[in-house]
């Protein structure tokens, strides 16, 4: 597309705009109509590798995604709000009536639900806040929900394309490039397959997705020490980007993965599902966590890898797979099948992708506080994903898992987010002391 690589050549050569060209690339993609109208998704990541080249830091990127997408969402609501159902003899909406009636559809069957699922699927992006609006969403609640949604969705749609501008800046190892594509290439193809057969509802999809994902995992733990190159080239990207303001807060998120949070959180989702007679549900959770965390350890104690020497004080148990990751995974990654349960298939993609955010987020903080290698994180990740796809299949045999009625989402939800906030309340005197010693 020539007027991409104009519009690039331009914001590189006038650094100065790319903030701005961020801030107005998310409001554009968030607002209702203009949504459809611009590639955002790709217009994002072009930008996103820019700022990450050095001209802008990653909090800068993210928030300015952020407050763009979250102005968008607001001024879609409003419109909603001030013409309700009259919006539909708007020129373009009435030329193309089915943009809203998709939107309408799925607000009108999945609530709230449906704008977080829906914020990351594009045709419904920037229409459901207008729906919200012009069906009478309270407003507070439209605020809540819209914040949530809008912090996973910067980080899910800037992160890869700043991480990537900020690789290729750096001096890197000689063999980063070929590893980093050996590995983009298994995650593309295991994701690819999933959307894919997701999409066309194929029962064939979640097998497939165990075995290649425990096909990438033996690789990965076979072929370690060859991917030496990569994990320290992005073990010094992620430790340049290291500020005494973000260490305390990735203190709190790492918490959030300990072993002792995992467990207690993993045995009250399956406590609570037992208690609300949901047998499936708790036999799926149950033999993904357990078969997650019990082959962890094993193959920690078979590999025995040691950890990087960032810390003052090194950690004297092995790395790979990263526990915290492996058990982040298995966790949100059982939520967002769960909560995807009875859905469409581009609505259970949704639901996966961001349950996967908690889950990347506390990956993340153990390679910022340099605890772990990316490759363990990355162990870790597909370790989860084989237990859970496993789990899923076994349940599935002969019919499929039924949706967990509402009732039952209002008992856990509560309960697990009282559980998360009790463990990082806890976890904020070490993370304060930390960024007073700083």
């Amino acid at each position: 597309m020539a007027w991409l690589d104009t519009l690039t050549a331009w914001l590189a050569a006038h650094p100065h705009w790319l903030g701005l060209a961020v801030f107005l690339l998310a409001f554009g993609e968030c607002l209702a109509i203009v949504g459809l109208l611009i590639p955002g998704t790709v217009l994002l990541f072009a930008v996103a590798v820019l700022a990450g080249n050095g001209a802008l830091p990653l909090w800068e990127t993210l928030l300015l995604g952020f407050v763009g997408g979250m102005l968008g969402d607001l001024c879609s609501y409003a419109l909603g709000r001030r013409f309700h159902q009259n919006i539909r003899g708007l020129p373009v909406l009435r030329d193309h009536p089915q943009w809203l009636a998709s939107a309408e559809q799925h607000f009108e069957r999945y609530g709230v639900i449906s704008l977080l699922a829906g914020r990351f699927i594009g045709p419904l992006r920037p229409m459901l806040p207008m729906v919200a609006g012009m069906l009478d969403m309270p407003f507070g609640r439209f605020t809540a929900v819209s914040l949530l949604a809008g912090s996973g969705w910067a980080i899910a749609y800037l992160l890869p394309g700043w991480a990537t501008g900020a690789a290729l800046r750096l001096p890197l190892p000689a063999d980063f490039w070929q590893n980093a594509a050996l590995v983009a290439g298994g995650l593309a193809l295991l994701l690819g397959l999933t959307i894919h057969g997701t999409l066309r509802e194929q029962r064939r999809t979640t097998p497939l997705s165990a075995l290649l994902s425990l096909a990438l995992l033996i690789a990965l733990l076979l072929g370690w020490r060859g991917l030496a190159d990569l994990d320290q080239g992005l073990l010094n990207l992620v430790q340049e980007q290291r500020h005494g303001a973000l260490d305390g807060l990735m203190v709190v998120v790492t918490r959030l993965g300990d072993l002792s949070t995992q467990l207690a959180a993993g045995t009250l989702l399956i406590a609570l599902l037992a208690l609300a007679r949901q047998w499936r549900a708790m036999l799926f959770a149950a033999v993904a966590l357990l078969g997650t965390a019990v082959s962890n350890g094993l193959l920690k104690q078979l590999i025995e890898r040691a950890r990087p020497e960032v810390l003052l004080e090194p950690l004297h148990s092995f790395s790979l797979p990263s526990g915290h990751s492996s058990a982040a995974f298995a966790f949100f990654l059982v939520l967002g099948i769960l909560a995807g349960r009875g859905l469409p298939g581009r609505s259970r993609l949704a639901w996966l992708l961001l349950a996967c955010l908690p889950a990347l987020a506390i990956a993340v903080s153990r390679l910022y506080l340099g605890v772990h290698w990316p490759s363990d994180l990355l162990a870790g990740g597909l370790l989860a994903s084989t237990w859970c796809a496993c789990s899923l299949a076994l349940m599935q045999r002969h019919q499929v898992m039924p949706a967990l009625p509402a009732r039952v989402w209002w008992l856990l939800l509560p309960a697990l987010l009282a559980l998360f906030g009790a463990f990082a309340t806890w976890a904020l005197p070490a993370a304060f002391e930390l960024y007073r010693y700083r």
